[in-house]
C-alpha cells in the first residue's frame, strides 16, 4: 500500500495535503513507508483525525455497502 492510497483509504485528501504542507506530507510520507500502516495508525491517530478534518477527501465511494438491489 502506497501512502497516496493509505490517505484515500483514511479520507484523507492526499493531493490537497501534499499542496498545504509538503514537508509534513513527505516526513510522514517516509514514515510510513517503514511502518506497517497499522503500526502507522496506531501512533499518528491523533493526526490522523486532524488531517481527514482538514483535508477531506470528498466524492469517496464506499466500500462497505451493502447488497445494492
Amino acid at each position: 500500500m502506497t501512502w497516496e492510497e493509505y490517505c484515500h483509504k483514511k479520507k484523507i485528501d492526499s493531493d490537497k495535503f501534499k499542496l498545504n504542507e509538503p514537508l509534513s506530507w513527505e516526513l510522514y510520507k517516509n514514515l510510513f513507508e517503514q511502518l506497517h500502516p497499522n503500526s502507522f495508525t496506531e501512533q499518528k491517530k491523533f493526526l490522523l483525525n486532524r488531517w481527514r478534518r482538514k483535508y477531506h477527501l470528498q466524492n469517496t465511494e464506499s466500500t462497505d455497502k451493502k447488497n445494492p438491489a
